[in-house]
């Protein structure tokens, strides 16, 4: 607004000063002297028309600067009008451009200029503003013609050039914004995607094995699998419904409940357990209680994503999961797998579980191996840092 309220200002202020300029030819007692076949009287109205004319067209001079810039030329060059108008339109053009077109503008706006103040000069003593500046013979007028419209025209092309530069950066730095708030909504959903991948995946692998067992429990023992069946669905529904809250409303993306920390992890192991992953669990942490929300949340999904892809790709085979640490060392964790003899039935998914894993620990500046060793088994070895503090 205050840029708009500002260019209203200088275009009020740009067409007042060539009017001005124009009432001066119009006034001036010394045009009605020349010597030429047209009444000096109506010579200086037309010339004063054609300067008025020139100055309204500066209101349009951003929007059309290289038509409005070689209009205002035409006062200047064939009637006894100064280069005022040309001179602030080639601030415009200088703006908007910044090619060869801005280079043939000011060349042909100083010759412009050029001409009038020397046409002027030798008008008995002047005419216009610009020849009462210039003596009217020798070798000061050519002097003074040359330096006059030299300063006259690298003034305005001069702020047209930096007021353009200006508009450019400004515009560099609203696409910049613009890509940052991209890159933003982009890492958001990369968080989603990655949080519902581990929750919902971590969920809906144990439900898949706990249906499976429905099939061979004992009907004294299958109400308690149903039960456990029961309960990881309605969880993956409510977390299915936030995430589609959230798609739908734009709102920012947080897990209902308490957010996991270290301590929750033998319940994570005890639902493996349910689902029929025989896994065993050793927690050999100091001051667990201190660990930093995003250091406590990575172990936990880390843990949760290693057995998630057991049950997926190995299910039944026995796991070790141990963790161990403290402030000043770090967290060290390690989930391990025994193979099966026989390979798992192929197990949908984007098999960016492990990629997950991966992106996790480097985001916090730790390390981590995953694949099979050399003793038979499947592993999953980490190391994050415990920040200070």
């Amino acid at each position: 607004m205050g840029r708009r309220v500002l260019g209203v200002v200088t275009t009020v202020i740009a067409v007042a000063a060539c009017v001005l300029s124009s009432i001066y030819v119009v006034g001036n007692d010394k045009l009605r002297s020349v010597d030429d076949p047209i009444d000096p009287s109506a010579f200086a109205w037309l010339s004063f028309v054609a300067a008025v004319g020139a100055a309204v067209l500066l209101v349009w001079r951003h929007r059309w600067p290289v038509l409005v810039c070689g209009l205002t030329l035409i006062p200047s060059l064939l009637l006894a009008a100064d280069a005022l108008a040309a001179l602030v339109a080639l601030a415009a053009l200088a703006a908007a451009r910044r090619d060869r077109m801005l280079w043939l503008g000011g060349f042909l706006v100083y010759a412009a200029t050029s001409l009038a103040v020397w046409r002027d000069a030798g008008w008995h003593e002047s005419v216009t503003i610009m020849g009462t500046w210039i003596a009217d013979s020798g070798p000061g007028k050519v002097i003074g013609t040359v330096v006059t419209a030299a300063v006259l025209t690298a003034v305005p092309l001069a702020v047209g050039i930096l007021r353009g530069t200006r508009a450019d950066l400004r515009e560099r730095e609203r696409t910049e914004a613009l890509l940052r708030d991209e890159m933003s909504r982009q890492e958001e959903r990369s968080r989603i995607a990655h949080e519902m991948h581990d929750v919902l995946g971590h969920r809906l692998s144990l439900l898949s094995l706990q249906a499976g067992a429905l099939e061979v429990t004992a009907p004294e023992t299958a109400g308690d699998v149903a039960r456990t069946v029961r309960s990881t669905a309605r969880q993956s529904l409510e977390d299915l419904r936030q995430v589609i809250g959230v798609l739908r409303d734009g709102r920012d993306f947080h897990l209902q409940g308490p957010v996991p920390t270290l301590a929750d992890l033998p319940t994570l192991v005890g639902q493996t357990r349910q689902a029929g992953v025989p896994v065993n669990l050793t927690v050999m942490l100091d001051m667990a209680q201190t660990a930093p929300a995003p250091l406590a949340m990575a172990v936990y999904r880390i843990v949760q994503e290693s057995l998630t892809n057991i049950v997926r790709h190995a299910p039944g085979a026995p796991a070790e999961v141990v963790v161990r640490g403290g402030p000043g060392v770090g967290v060290a964790l390690e989930v391990v797998n025994g193979l099966r003899q026989h390979p798992a039935p192929p197990s949908p998914g984007s098999g960016s579980g492990l990629t997950g894993i991966s992106e996790r620990v480097t985001a916090l500046g730790g390390r981590v191996n995953i694949g099979p060793t050399t003793n038979g088994t499947f592993a999953v070895q980490a190391w994050l840092p415990w920040p200070p503090g």
